[in-house]
Parts: structure tokens; sequence; C-alpha cells
């Protein structure tokens, strides 16, 4: 009675088995055209990014080219952020051959910034045969020479300078000074002719202080007497005595601590915070002593001048001193200086103030990140889990403004060799980050020379932003990463 029963559940069953391998079968060829879809349109958009990528050269080379003045000034705005030379070689050709004002100058104030060779030729040009030249042109020009300390621009500049043309003066003096700086018997001649042209010609009072500058930029002792006399002259003005004491220090000669020490016990504030800060390249008890007696000058530009005497003599003996401004100075910008003194000095007692400082959250986002960027910078990498930590504390809590600045001190820290953990951090940037922290990731490969990172820097080669894709594609070059073309 019971095999009908039995029949019919055995038809049943194979009709259910039968329907469900027919299911399976059909999901399975969904699934598989599903599959291939996805890879499909990933085909598309991977062509579409790197055919993009690929024609983002050719189209600023056009520009380049064929653009207008604004297009070119925007094109070098974006090179100018990304800090890259790739156009460098296309860009003086234009140089050589454009007369157009607003280019040209964009171009000079491009290299100037990056003190990047390669103008010389065109900027003297632009000196000498500044009759066929805009002002502009000619202005950014000597602008480029002083910054490459270009010595066989001294001769044309001087000739310049002769003709006292009142348009030219300032931009002539800054440049010179520099320009001689890198040959010490051409730097002698041109303190010589700047003096001579101070006391024997009219520069007129708005140039004096620049003639001083520009005698302290040629870094020749032939201006210390010259310098020194103006600086201790109680019946010159001010800013030339001021100008006189910057001059001093960019020189430092020994003949010009004398004139330095004698503008401490001024009664002016502002000639003693100059000669505060103009005895940091001097050696000596006695600077070291004025230097940490001027932290106690109620004149706030005065502490700032001890902060950065103390940073760039790396004077250890400042560090209680450095600590108790950092900490509690009512000025902002005496704490900020400390803190770099700190980071300069970066001894054991001054890298544990910089983590007291650093860790305490109690601080200011300035003082936290400015403490973090000085260990950053000193410690090879060795507070980096401690960053992040904070970093990861400033993101739960939304604190915006300290979170991008710790950010910005991870992307720029240099670890020591064999330290894995700044490719971990590095990695989880670039894998899993926005793009800032994408960005910051490329900076931190290509500083510390990750090459492990292949993996993770060739995808945002063909990300579709365009300054990711190409630091990307920068930072790959670099390293020595070769980006598949396809």
């Amino acid at each position: 009675m019971n095999r009908p029963d039995q029949k019919n559940f055995y038809r049943c069953s194979k009709k259910r088995i039968s329907t469900a391998n027919q299911n399976e079968q059909q999901y399975r060829t969904t699934s598989s055209r599903g599959s291939w879809l996805i890879f499909f349109i990933f085909l598309l958009t991977a062509s579409y990014s790197y055919a993009q990528a690929q024609n983002t050269s050719r189209v600023d080379t056009d520009t380049i080219k064929y653009g207008t003045e604004t297009e070119i000034a925007n094109l070098i705005q974006t090179l100018r952020a990304e800090n890259t030379d790739v156009l460098d070689n296309e860009l003086i050709a234009l140089s050589l051959t454009s007369k157009n004002t607003k280019i040209v100058s964009g171009i000079f104030g491009f290299f100037s910034d990056r003190e990047k060779d390669g103008l010389q030729e065109r900027a003297i040009k632009a000196v000498s045969q500044r009759e066929d030249e805009a002002n502009e042109t000619v202005l950014s020009a000597l602008e480029y020479l002083g910054r490459m300390k270009s010595a066989e621009a001294v001769p044309v500049i001087m000739e310049l300078l002769e003709t006292e043309e009142r348009r030219f003066l300032s931009a002539g003096f800054r440049a010179i000074g520099s320009a001689c700086s890198g040959d010490k018997k051409l730097a002698g001649q041109t303190a010589e002719f700047l003096i001579d042209f101070y006391n024997d010609k009219d520069p007129g009072n708005e140039n004096r202080s620049v003639i001083i500058a520009a005698i302290g930029d040629t870094g020749s002792s032939a201006g210390v007497e010259f310098l020194s006399e103006i600086a201790v002259n109680t019946d010159e003005r001010f800013p030339l005595r001021i100008a006189a004491l910057g001059a001093l220090s960019k020189i430092g000669d020994p003949k010009g601590l004398d004139a330095i020490v004698n503008c401490i016990s001024a009664n002016d504030p502002n000639v003693r915070a100059a000669a505060v800060a103009a005895l940091g390249p001097f050696s000596g008890s006695a600077a070291d002593s004025a230097i940490l007696d001027a932290f106690r000058d109620s004149f706030f530009r005065t502490r700032i001048a001890a902060a950065q005497a103390s940073r760039d003599r790396k004077l250890a003996a400042a560090v209680p001193f450095l600590k108790f401004r950092a900490e509690r100075d009512e000025v902002p910008t005496v704490r900020d200086e400390s803190i770099r003194a700190l980071g300069a000095i970066a001894n054991d007692e001054a890298i544990s103030v910089l983590e007291s400082l650093f860790l305490e959250r109690k601080n200011t986002d300035r003082v936290r990140i400015l403490a973090a960027d000085m260990l950053g910078k000193n410690t090879g990498g060795k507070y980096l889990s401690k960053l992040i930590i904070e970093l990861d504390e400033a993101k739960r809590k939304n604190q915006t403004a300290l979170y991008n600045g710790l950010l910005k001190v991870v992307g720029e820290t240099t670890a020591a060799n064999g330290n894995q953990e700044i490719e971990t951090i590095a990695r989880r940037f670039l894998s899993s980050g926005g793009i800032m922290e994408k960005l910051y990731g490329l900076d931190i490969a290509l500083n510390n020379k990750l090459t492990g990172l292949k993996e993770e820097i060739i995808p945002l080669t063909k990300d579709k932003n365009e300054s990711l894709s190409r630091k990307a594609r920068r930072t790959a070059e670099n390293l020595g990463i070769e980006i598949p073309k396809d």
C-alpha cells in the first residue's frame, strides 16, 4: 500500500533535483556573465584612465606650444604645485623665442623658485638688452640671476647699476650681492663696488638698506669695517643699523662680533633684537651669554631672536630657556621659534621636551603639530608609532586641523633604515586612504625609497583624479617602478 506513495516520492524528488540543477546551471551562467561584465567594465575604465594619463603629457606640451599667456600661467601653477620638472626643457625653449612679458616672467619665476639651471643665458640677455624687454621681464631676470649665484652675470649687472636707472636699482643691488657670492675674489670686488656706490653716488634712502644687505650677501670680509661703523653709529637711522647687523651676521667674520655685542645694550628694542639675531654664526662665551640673557628681554622680538640664535648655534645651554618659552610665553611666535630651536639642537633633553609638548593633548594644535614636525625630522621615525596613535585619535574626534597637520608630518617623515613601520603606514594610506592620505602615502614612499609598495602605487597611476595619477606616475618613475602599458 505504500508503494504508489513511494513512487510519487521518488518522482517528486527527481523533479526537484532536476529543477535545482537547472537553477544552479542558470545561476552559474548568470554569475559568469556578471563576472565577465564587471571585468569588461574594469578594462574599459582602466583603458580610459591610461589613455587619459597618456594624453596629459601631450596636452601640456601643446599648451606650451600654442597656449595663451593665461593657459601657460595656469600650467606653470600646476607644475609648481606638483614640484615637477618634466616640462622644463619645453619651457626653456619657449623663453628663448617668446617676447610675451607674462609668459617669460612666469618662466623666470618658476625656475627661480626651484633655483633651477637653464635660463642664465636668456636672463643675461634680458638685462644686457633691456631696451628690447619689458621692465617686468628684466626684473624677473635679475631675480633669477641672483638666486642662481650667476657669477658670469656680475659684470652685466654692474653695468646696469652704473647707469643709475632708478627702475632697476633695487633689483640690481639684490641680484649682484648673491650673484658674486660663489667667487671669493669677485665677492670682494663687488663689496667694494657697492661701498663706493653707497658713499659716492646717490642711491636714494630707499636703496641704502638694500645696498647694505647686498654687501652682506657677498659674504666678503671687505665689507666688515664699513658695516661695523654703521651698526654702532647711534646717530644713524635705525633701519640702516639693523640692516648692517644682519649683513655682519651673513658674513660671519669674527672682526664684526664686537660691533654686534655693542648693540645688544642699545636703547632701541629693534636694534637689540637685531643684534641678538646676528649672533647665530659666532662662537665664544660672550656670544653664548648674550643669547641666554636675551631670553629675559621684555621685548618679544628679542626673545624670538634669542631662540633663532640658539637654533643657528645648536646651543645646548639654551634648552631650559627654550622649554620655558615653548610652554609659557604669551606670544605664539616665540613659542614657535623655541620649538624649532629645540628641534635643531635635538639632544636628549631637547627631544624629551618636544615629546612632552606633542603628547600633551591640552596643548594647542599649533604647538602639537610643530613639536611633532620636529620629532619627525630629527629622530629617524622613532616616534612614528606615537604619531600614528595621535593621528587616529584626531580623526576619531573630528579634529580636522590637527589631523591634517599631523598627516603632513607623517608624509614628510624619513625613517631610519630597517624601519618597517613607515612602510606599513604608507601601504595603509595608499590602499584605503582618501585622496589626501594617498598623496601623502606617495610622499612617504618616495622619501623612504619604498619600492616594495609597487603593487599599491601602480593602480594609482591610472586613478581618475589627475593630480593623484600624475604624482603616482612621477613617484613610480623616481623609484624605478615600471608602469605596465595595459
